[in-house]
């Protein structure tokens, strides 16, 4: 999946695929998590605010499952 890269003190990058609605998250330490089940437009806050982790921490962490890969 391609990643777009975001300005973040914990993320590194970003990707997402509509069909699936799989959210692709590579944070700074170089682990990458998959959250499923992710509407289009939880992916576009993320890409739009203004804290990529804050925004991560209060709607997407806890919210959908993931998986490490």
């Amino acid at each position: 999946m391609y990643r777009t890269p975001v300005s973040s003190t914990n993320v590194a990058s970003v990707g997402y695929d509509q069909a699936s609605m799989v959210l692709e998250v590579e944070y700074l330490n170089s682990l990458i998590y998959q959250y499923f089940d992710v509407p289009e437009t939880v992916y576009n806050g993320l890409m739009s605010a203004a804290s990529v982790g804050g925004y991560l921490s209060q709607y997407i962490k806890g919210n959908y499952r993931y998986t490490r890969l």
